[in-house]
């Protein structure tokens, strides 16, 4: 190993990566040199990087504990603390491990089996800071993360629906489906079909601007909501605004916003829908707030600090008061929660599944305050068989080194901000947690490469939150994945996500999977919001509309033959299992029945499939030339549905029916895989 590739490894960029077990891929060393200076680690000449080599030696020869240090509840001692020499004092500083304080070995060098000397077990559950003292007087601190062994198991079975908000439009909607219309969508699909979750897009706040980025994984701040998605007629003040003649003028006005997409095939217009509801939100917030009410609101500003002041600053651009746009925040909070709780009083499990995006715009708000996003480099993915140029999503990542020097603090604030209201979570390209595919500026996404972050310490932060929090976690790990990382996540209990599609023996013929070989820790689903619907995957219409848009690479007849087979051996599967599949809405039923015979935790009906939409809500590959996250809901002949058409229609209730009558069935044997 040169001593480019020794420094690269020490800060955790990769100079190789394996895109298939059978084929390794030299990293441009321009691209290594400009990570690590991105990493300040300045690779300009040969002198440099020797030089960065020894310093690094010295620190390593001269460090008594590593920054950061995993317990997970259950488990022997990290080793670096178990190797520390005997008579070394350890003691924790923080208000949940006050009075916690311990010598590492005991004077004879004796160590109690699993516990502290003295007695003492496993310190408190939290994020401490560790010191600890030689007897030779040597020192030193690390960050220390006590996670519970496993993440919250969420109890038995369940299933539940997919849907991307925005596109659920209601009767009172204005213009773009809203908190209100998740909450009815809630107790109707529990009451009425016994769904245990209804899992949404990412309603993380969108950068502000005309025309906004409908893309909800493209936000401005993860931690926060977007107001966007409120139901005006639920803000108490609403009641009490003596400016009814505007209000009403402004109901108005988002009723017309809503007929537009209902009835005269317009797109979903965010910005024209924010337009309504700020004006709207503006005559409320001039309305005095009872006392409790204001007691509430500043409660909540005091919890969410000096981030809510900066996010509220970076808003505040529009012209209007800061605290305006805390005063939104709040109120979006306070409707999620009531999402959630109307959710659990419709008799779910689980209830509101909530997405956290990967990362954030490079202008977004989330990227002010402390420096923890790298400047000069984008997160991607590196050519696939899907992609062969790759990907560059333009979103900045953490910068592991800071991000591990605060404590994963910002991580957690994350975490803890999305689990006030969330019944479950599930995190998008979860193996982020692990590594990111970094792509320096003005580099092809091809040119780029892979930086680790610690994900023992991601991973033991997002379990202890989401104990905290009563939450399951689900990943989404599509695509090629290191095994370790679906090891790592099995053990410490995050779910997987499989899809009906992708599920084949892959190692083996490459033939569909049997309902028993599949993994019993993942959500099961026939699609996502970026595949075809199931309906249009059957005729093969996404296949046609690749075409029409300019994105295939191959002859439509050829690829039309290649996605037919691939379909008619899966539907050969659910024949040899006794399924109808005769006619497209049984064919529909039979799917979802096969997901009902594997052993997964969570099965997810894509909401658009209940109706025969035929209509992707993304297209990846695509900008200006599909309507990307602008659809709403709609049948099989492309007319857009109210929630209240939904809960009426026969097709929806006939699949839903069938998937809670077989949603107690199991076929897999004890020993069915979990991973």
């Amino acid at each position: 190993m040169d001593d480019l590739a020794r420094l690269a490894a020490l800060h955790g960029v990769a100079t190789t990566y394996q895109p298939a077990e059978d084929v390794t891929v030299r990293v441009p060393e321009a691209t290594v040199v400009a990570v690590l200076r991105e990493l300040g680690v300045d690779c300009a000449t040969p002198e440099a990087v020797r030089g960065h080599l020894a310093e690094a030696g010295r620190e390593a020869s001269q460090r008594l504990l590593p920054p950061v240090l995993v317990w997970w509840a259950g488990s022997e001692r990290p080793a670096e603390l178990a190797a520390l020499p005997a008579g070394t004092r350890i003691r924790l500083e923080g208000d949940e491990a006050e009075g916690w304080e311990s010598e590492g070995r005991e004077s004879e060098g004796r160590e109690s089996e699993g516990r502290e000397p003295g007695g003492r077990g496993v310190p408190p559950l939290g994020v401490h800071r560790l010191g600890a003292e030689t007897p030779d007087g040597r020192t030193g601190e690390a960050t220390l993360i006590v996670a519970p062994e496993r993440a919250p198991g969420g109890g038995g079975r369940v299933h539940g629906v997919l849907v991307q908000l925005y596109s659920l439009l209601s009767e009172r909607s204005w213009g773009m489906g809203d908190l209100g219309d998740l909450a009815a969508l809630a107790r109707w699909a529990g009451r009425a079909h016994g769904v245990g979750f209804v899992q949404v897009n990412p309603l993380h706040a969108a950068v502000p601007g005309v025309p906004t980025d409908p893309s909800p994984y493209r936000p401005s701040s993860r931690r926060f909501p977007d107001p966007v998605h409120l139901r005006i007629e639920d803000v108490p003040e609403y009641a009490e605004c003596p400016e009814r003649a505007a209000l009403a003028e402004l109901a108005g006005q988002g009723a017309e916003l809503r007929r537009e997409v209902l009835e005269k095939g317009a797109l979903i217009d965010r910005d024209a829908v924010w337009e309504v509801k700020r004006r709207a939100l503006e005559l409320l917030y001039a309305v005095p707030r009872s006392r409790g009410r204001e007691g509430e609101y500043r409660e909540f500003c005091a919890e969410q600090g000096e981030a809510l002041d900066r996010h509220a600053a970076w808003c505040a651009r529009d012209g209007l008061a800061a605290d305006f746009h805390r005063w939104l925040v709040w109120l979006t909070d306070t409707q999620l929660a009531a999402a959630q709780r109307a959710a659990r009083d419709a008799g779910m499990p689980v209830g509101i599944v909530h997405d956290l995006a990967v990362g954030v715009h490079p202008h977004g708000s989330d990227t002010l305050g402390p420096p923890l996003y790298a400047q000069g480099v984008c997160v991607g993915a590196p050519p696939d068989a899907f992609n062969a140029r790759g990907q560059d999503w333009g979103l900045p990542p953490w910068r592991p080194d800071r991000l591990a020097a605060t404590g994963y603090a910002p991580f957690r604030a994350l975490l803890r901000g999305v689990f006030r209201y969330a019944g479950a979570l599930r995190i998008d390209h979860v193996m982020g947690l692990f590594r990111l595919w970094w792509i320096p500026e003005g580099a092809p996404p091809a040119e780029g490469t892979y930086v680790s972050y610690d994900g023992e310490a991601m991973l033991a932060v997002l379990v202890l939150e989401a104990h905290r929090a009563g939450a399951p976690v689900i990943g989404e790990d599509l695509g090629t994945v290191e095994p370790r990382v679906r090891e790592a996540l099995a053990r410490r209990g995050v779910l997987g996500t499989s899809v009906l599609w992708f599920e084949r023996d892959w190692a083996g013929d490459g033939q569909p999977l049997a309902p028993a070989a599949w993994r019993a820790d993942c959500l099961a689903t026939a699609t996502t919001h970026d595949l075809p619907p199931t309906a249009a995957k059957l005729a093969g219409s996404h296949v046609e509309l690749r075409e029409r848009l300019g994105l295939l690479t191959r002859p439509l007849e050829q690829e039309l033959a290649e996605d037919a087979a691939d379909t008619a051996q899966w539907l050969d599967v659910l024949e040899g299992l006794g399924l109808d599949t005769k006619g497209e809405e049984a064919a529909v039923r039979a799917l979802y029945g096969f997901l009902l015979r594997t052993p997964a935790r969570m099965v997810g009906v894509w909401l658009p499939d209940a109706v025969g939409d035929r209509r992707p809500q993304n297209l990846p590959g695509t900008w200006d030339q599909y309507p990307n996250w602008r659809l709403p809901l709609a049948d099989s002949a492309g007319r857009p549905l109210t929630l209240e058409a939904l809960a009426a229609s026969p097709r929806a209730n006939a699949l839903l029916s069938a998937v809670r009558e077989g949603a107690g069935a199991r076929t897999a044997p004890p020993g069915a895989r979990r991973v």
